[in-house]
């Protein structure tokens, strides 16, 4: 009898061990963390996963979760490999209590590949400031999040900018822009703007791809030392960025005559070149190189309790402040979905809302310690990328130095752009557009 009282006794420690484990498993929400830590693009990859990871690590360490609930994450290494980033989605989507929270692939790549795949996981994929430009419409891309700007924006601006420059748009007649670009889906994304600018205003446009990685790069600059265009935009990624520059320095071209896409302009794109690279200009959004006030929170929670990921001297650079802007983006995706949805661990489907009613004005951005980090960003069922806005840094031989001007995407070009590419992938996909009224009455 007591041998049996004994194992009732013990079973029911057992149970109750077991219950308390799923209580604390049942307040977390999983975050995957897809990064590229190894390869061709490893010295971009790695200070943006920094940010990243150490933002969420903040958010635990600082204020105990997202409203009470931990987060916890898992990095998965893809090499900026499609493949490896699909297989990585495919191994994360099922963790943590309710699946993944979302996804952000940091590849237009790996985007492309994933896209089809969300609409039956039901899986957000917030891709800020690169992916799918058509992705904006969140009646056809229900899942896709390009918050803070696409690629067809930050190609508007750049034209925008050298228009001035010039003295007006209509002063581009007659003149030539060479695009050197990664030729992967990322490097493709600007060329059907640049070409409809191209017809309005009557400039040449250039393309020259470069293949992966991006190291050889002699037969592209001969081109541009032949045809001599006005102005060169850089749509590369990790060590073709540096050699690009390396390149104009042996060619001759004005280095302050070429203008980078924002993954383009990074102290990783320079700093092999040096005093050299001075002059060179790049699109700077959602986050500068310096320090504000999370940057201090990080410090204080983080790096002073040897928590952090990276090193601390490299806590300000581009990437790293941008890893930071998007692990808090998401984290807030899923703040604003707990006023729906209550203060507990939440599906990637719930998530959704939050990130489709994001309202991180002024007094937000403070709050969260990134006030002179970024700009307001506000979210809909129709539109999921907000206003995209951006300046111009340009490199000064030692460090990033942002310009006065401050641009926005014409949205009267992109809106029957962005309109037209969703229709298309609706009509091939055999996809409803979801109607958004309908949802929100």
């Amino acid at each position: 009898m007591k041998a049996k009282i004994a194992m009732l006794a013990v079973s029911a420690a057992i149970a109750a061990i077991g219950s308390t484990t799923v209580l604390a498993q049942a307040k977390e929400q999983f975050f995957p963390v897809l990064s590229y830590r190894t390869g061709a693009y490893a010295p971009n990859g790695i200070p943006f996963a920094n940010g990243y990871v150490d933002y969420l690590k903040l958010v635990n360490a600082r204020d105990g979760g997202i409203d009470g609930v931990k987060i916890t994450f898992e990095e998965c290494e893809t090499g900026y490999a499609t493949d490896k980033g699909v297989e990585c989605y495919e191994r994360l989507k099922g963790k943590g209590p309710t699946g993944a929270t979302l996804f952000q692939p940091l590849s237009t790549g790996i985007t492309f590949a994933v896209t089809d795949k969300s609409f039956a996981d039901k899986i957000p994929i917030i891709t800020a400031g690169y992916g799918r430009a058509d992705s904006v419409d969140g009646t056809v891309f229900g899942w896709n999040f390009p918050l803070g700007g696409t690629y067809w924006d930050a190609a508007d601006m750049l034209v925008q900018h050298v228009g001035k420059k010039e003295g007006g748009l209509d002063k581009l007649k007659g003149k030539k822009i060479a695009l050197v670009y990664h030729d992967s889906p990322y490097g493709k994304e600007p060329i059907a703007l640049l070409q409809e600018r191209a017809k309005m205003h009557g400039y040449e446009l250039l393309l020259l791809p470069v293949t992966h990685p991006g190291v050889e790069q002699k037969a592209t600059w001969l081109q541009i030392r032949q045809q001599r265009p006005d102005y060169v935009f850089l749509w590369g990624w990790g060590v073709m960025n540096s050699t690009s520059l390396k390149e104009a320095v042996a060619t001759g071209y004005p280095r302050e005559k070429m203008y980078g896409v924002w993954w383009s302009g990074a102290e990783p794109d320079v700093a092999p070149v040096g005093e050299a690279a001075k002059g060179y200009n790049a699109l700077v959004f959602l986050a500068p190189a310096g320090q504000g006030q999370v940057h201090k929170d990080m410090i204080k929670y983080v790096y002073d309790k040897g928590q952090g990921t990276g090193k601390k001297e490299e806590i300000g650079e581009v990437l790293y402040n941008r890893g930071l802007v998007s692990a808090m983006m998401g984290v807030e995706g899923v703040r604003r979905a707990h006023i729906k949805y209550g203060k507990k661990p939440l599906t990637g489907e719930q998530v959704r809302w939050g990130l489709e009613n994001l309202a991180i004005d002024k007094a937000a951005i403070k709050k969260l310690g990134f006030d002179g980090f970024m700009l307001p960003v506000s979210t809909s069922c129709v539109n999921h990328s907000g206003e995209s806005t951006a300046s111009i840094h340009t490199w000064d031989g030692k460090k990033w130095v942002v310009g006065p001007d401050h641009y926005a995407s014409d949205q009267q070009i992109l809106k029957p752009m962005i309109r037209a590419s969703a229709e298309k992938y609706a009509t091939e996909k055999k996809i409803t557009r979801r109607d958004c009224a309908k949802e929100a009455g």
